[in-house]
């Protein structure tokens, strides 16, 4: 097979995310099902970093094992640094966007004409103005908008984290196939590609979780498929060229920092809902539903 034909396989992989991105455009916004939903995406992450720390510790534990202690603690401390460098980025990121949408949103001024008077004049409403209780109103209606609209920036961007990590992982999947290829061992790489299709499908549903009830553009959910699944692509072009512990290990420690950082966010949205058993049960079939694709490509030789 062409280099060329195994990066187009590459792209088929990561492009199977976009299997689960039409998820996002559910009208409904019944609480149950946001928080079932949110809850199975965080239930599938669970199985992605453990996917993600396991393939970033292999070369270490092989440096190990071997006795190569020099090695194995410059790998590990790369994967520690990285993994902190994906968690911690994307907190001060996003406290950064928050603080920023805050100071934009307020202080919310009453429109013209609806303060009271001042300086002696009458704070009486003549006839057709709002008067204070009008003032209140307005107030509180530019504070519920502002509020809405602060929430759909939020839920956008955990969508776009989450595709972000994603992404991450999936250029070292890349990698994977890449190199595979390049040894000549095309039927694994072949296997690699439709365990990782099986993979990402469930992923592109993950991106979604948090945008249920927004009704994401296709647009931006086209966007968020091309991060999330693009790097597949890009993974198996460098992967053909290259084959590098170093790179891979870097990728995964930031996809595992990134996946830790969203998990603490769905989490917070899980609590924030009440449902303690209807999250509890829809993270087990989160997490039943990765070791379950996981087992299927393990069965078929991969």
């Amino acid at each position: 097979m062409s280099p060329l034909g195994v990066a187009a396989l590459g792209a088929v992989a990561g492009l199977t995310i976009f299997l689960g991105l039409p998820v996002g455009r559910i009208r409904s916004n019944a609480v149950g099902l946001k928080a079932a939903l949110n809850a199975l995406a965080t239930g599938i992450l669970i199985f992605l970093l453990w996917d993600v720390l396991s393939q970033a510790w292999e070369p270490v534990d092989k440096s190990l094992s071997s006795h190569q202690l020099g090695p194995a603690l410059g790998q590990g401390l790369l994967m520690a640094a990285c993994i902190g460098v994906g968690l911690l980025s994307l907190t001060y990121v996003d406290r950064y966007m928050k603080r920023r949408a805050l100071a934009l949103a307020s202080p919310i001024r009453p429109p013209s004409g609806s303060e009271p008077a001042r300086h002696g004049h009458s704070s009486h409403s003549g006839p057709g103005s709002p008067g204070p209780g009008g003032t209140a109103t307005t107030t509180g209606v530019a504070i519920v908008a502002a509020t809405e609209a602060e929430s759909r920036a939020g839920a956008r961007r955990l969508a776009l984290t989450i595709a972000i990590g994603i992404g991450l992982h999936n250029f070292a999947e890349g990698l994977a196939i890449g190199t595979a290829a390049a040894q000549g061992e095309l039927a694994f790489a072949v296997l690699l590609i439709i365990g990782f299709g099986l993979h990402n499908a469930t992923e592109g549903f993950g991106i979604v979780a948090p945008l249920s009830g927004t009704r994401p553009s296709w647009g931006y959910l086209a966007l968020l498929g091309l991060i999330g699944g693009g790097p597949t692509f890009l993974g198996t072009i460098i992967g053909q060229a290259f084959s590098s512990d170093i790179v891979s290990i870097a990728f995964l420690g930031l996809a595992a920092g990134s996946i830790v950082y969203v998990i603490i966010e769905l989490l917070a949205v899980a609590r924030r809902t009440g449902m303690k058993t209807l999250v509890a049960w829809c993270v087990f079939a989160g997490i039943v539903a990765g070791f379950a694709t996981d087992a299927i490509i393990t069965a078929a030789g991969a």
